[in-house]
């Protein structure tokens, strides 16, 4: 099938353009003439409408060479997909160039070395299966269909994170194409440098195709709960979650949430769309074990409801997959948080509103670091914050566009409400599409600025700027 031509860098792609990159390129070329050219450019955040030139399927990292050679030859703009869970809309461009990832999912693993080699558009779900088939995992992200490379480069948090560090701390080494359509390797011994960098630097550096990840022994057993409190007495049971975070053993992670029910939870004898407070916990082990470790949560309070489970690693990885399903509208936008004071346990659960207000559209939530995170030397890595006991969240999910202004303005409103109370550092995968300044306070000035070092030596023209970037 021949195509006009589309629109790139303000002038016209021919189809002869096009056909020097067809012969070095082995993938699917999608243009917006092209059947599928709507499912192909669609990413997990609903609010992100988007429409590139061209949707590049890569199938290896020879494809990400050509389609990185090509976009510069031609002008365009470059978006990199992974997963596509940027909330903030990175993994996609209008009228540019989206280097898919998408078909590069491969896993390999050597259970006697406990190493895996993951293709850089693999998800997380196909890493957690890999590797489960042998008795191990990594760190990986808590939902299954984010992807391995975006969830790695910002730092990576997940269930295994207390016990065993960040996604980025387990990285062994890394395949990058560079901006000038080079490939390298990045590791403790080659590209020191630039390891440093992708290990919480995102994607400023390059399109990462392939990684190495150290494995460990995956628990036999997952136990879960989550408490259900009344707003009125919420307080107290954040109160003891927080004095609790310091010595928290470290195969437990746990979270808290002031939200609205929703009637997918099946909760008895709360109406849907009451206010609550959440106390989530995961532990690496039995149930008899989690309910020893956890009972610092339960403070001789008793919540509403309670639903306890034990199950398995691999179906743990799973459980957000519904409710953080491709489509809906999102918005999210994190700080990292210390313990925090009394006004700023008043301020979490007012989530922005003042008493008469309607109930809001918006939730906030607390998700315990700590423990294995901490114990990595703050400028070992890029990732920054690894002294903060919580990731703070602010947040909101919904369906019709209508409220699309309601939504976005009142969980900034509430990030704004916390900010006296949480750090300016934050985990980069968290921020929206902020300026220069956000992602300075995120990695601190003298972090940042080792950063802009070494984004002028790596991509010098800022190829690479749709993501939380820096520049050069």
């Amino acid at each position: 099938m021949t195509h006009a031509g589309v629109e790139a860098g303000g002038e016209v792609l021919t189809e002869g353009a096009l056909g020097s990159l067809r012969d070095s390129f082995r993938g699917d070329l999608i243009r917006p003439t092209d059947p599928g050219y709507d499912e192909a450019r669609q990413v997990w955040n609903g609010t992100v409408d988007r429409r590139p030139a061209l949707v590049a399927r890569c199938t290896g990292t020879a494809d990400v060479v050509a389609a990185v050679r090509f976009a510069r030859t031609s002008g365009l703009e470059i978006a990199v997909r992974g997963g596509g869970h940027s909330v903030a809309g990175h993994s996609t461009v209008d009228r540019g160039l989206v280097i898919d990832l998408g078909g590069m999912g491969g896993v390999w693993v050597d259970p006697e070395a406990r190493h895996a080699w993951v293709q850089g558009g693999a998800r997380l779900g196909q890493l957690d299966r890999e590797t489960a088939l042998h008795g191990l995992a990594t760190t990986a992200g808590m939902v299954s269909h984010t992807g391995v490379g975006g969830l790695t480069l910002g730092g990576g948090y997940g269930f295994l994170a207390r016990t065993h560090g960040l996604a980025c701390d387990n990285l062994v080494a890394a395949e990058v194409v560079t901006a000038d359509g080079g490939v390298l390797t990045a590791s403790e011994s080659r590209n020191e440098d630039l390891f440093w960098g992708l290990r919480g630097g995102g994607g400023n550096f390059g399109i990462v195709t392939g990684f190495e990840f150290r494995l460990h022994p995956a628990p036999p057993a997952v136990a879960t709960s989550d408490l259900f409190f009344d707003v009125a007495n919420g307080i107290e049971p954040l109160r003891a979650m927080l004095d609790f975070a310091p010595h928290a053993p470290e195969g437990l992670t746990f979270s808290a949430a002031v939200v609205d029910v929703r009637e997918q939870w099946g909760l008895p004898d709360i109406p849907v769309g009451a206010p609550v407070v959440n106390i989530f916990w995961a532990y690496l082990g039995s149930r008899e074990d989690g309910r020893r470790a956890a009972e610092p949560l339960y403070a001789g309070l008793k919540p509403r409801v309670e639903m306890a489970e034990e199950m398995s690693y691999l179906r743990l990885q799973g459980l957000a997959d519904t409710s953080q399903r491709h489509g809906l509208r999102r918005y999210w936008k994190g700080s990292f948080a210390p313990a925090l004071s009394e006004a700023g346990l008043e301020a979490f659960m007012a989530r922005g509103s003042a008493p008469g207000d309607p109930a809001p559209l918006w939730a906030g939530e607390l998700v315990s670091l700590g423990g294995a995170i901490a114990r990595v030397g703050e400028d070992d890595t890029a990732y920054s914050g690894r002294d903060a006991l919580f990731d703070f969240l602010s947040l909101s999910s919904w369906e019709d566009p209508a409220e699309d202004g309601a939504r976005l303005a009142g969980a900034r409103h509430y990030w704004d409400t916390m900010t006296p109370f949480t750090s300016p550092r934050a985990y980069v995968n968290s921020l929206e599409a902020e300026g220069t300044e956000r992602v300075r306070d995120a990695y601190g000035a003298s972090k940042y600025e080792r950063l802009v070092a070494l984004k002028r030596n790596y991509d010098p023209d800022n190829v690479f700027h749709l993501n939380q970037n820096i520049r050069p």
